[in-house]
């Protein structure tokens, strides 16, 4: 039997990530983006503007975090893309909405192209609970770039597998991708 698993002990610096971030309840939203920052930063990323491994994209919300993270997926220049956001509860049911369709778009885009795309929006019923998952109890920002990390990780081992008995060599290649995205 073998066991595939990720890792955050190997060379990091050859890793590169999207950040796709959403702007509507942007106070929730840069706290998410500093937690993350600062897990990247520690096992080794370069998170610097100048960086070349990691690109942030803000978007105006979260239902537009799926399209923009679906096009990135499929460039393939991404080992790993998280997505960034928060979806707050009102009297209507717009919310039920946003937060669903975010979640198919962003489930989607990984399962389609192959690359993890890591779901970082929150959905709460208040602003406060948002705030409390965003920094005042915990950073969830911190938590959704370690599984970044790990899936990034994951993906590399399963995609150097040359033996045809492993999982791994059924992926997908990137000519695939392209055909299948030009005639879905």
């Amino acid at each position: 039997m073998t066991v595939f698993e990720g890792t955050f002990a190997q060379d990091s610096s050859l890793f590169r990530f999207a950040i796709i971030i959403a702007r509507f309840n942007d106070l929730v939203s840069e706290k998410l983006l500093s937690g993350c920052q600062d897990c990247l930063k520690r096992h080794g990323i370069d998170v610097s503007p100048e960086s070349n491994q990691v690109d942030y994209i803000w978007v105006p919300g979260s239902f537009e975090v799926s399209v923009v993270a679906r096009q990135l997926a499929f460039s393939r220049r991404y080992d790993a893309i998280i997505c960034l956001g928060a979806i707050i509860k009102g009297q209507t049911p717009h919310f039920d909405y946003v937060a669903s369709e975010a979640a198919k778009g962003i489930a989607a885009a990984s399962f389609q192209s192959g690359v993890p795309v890591i779901f970082g929006i929150l959905t709460t019923d208040t602003l406060q609970q948002a705030l409390e998952r965003a920094g005042i109890k915990s950073n969830h920002g911190w938590h959704y770039a370690l599984n970044a990390l790990e899936m990034a990780s994951l993906m590399r081992k399963l995609n150097s597998c040359s033996d045809n008995t492993y999982p791994g060599n059924n992926l997908l290649t990137a000519e695939t991708i392209k055909n299948l995205d030009k005639n879905p």
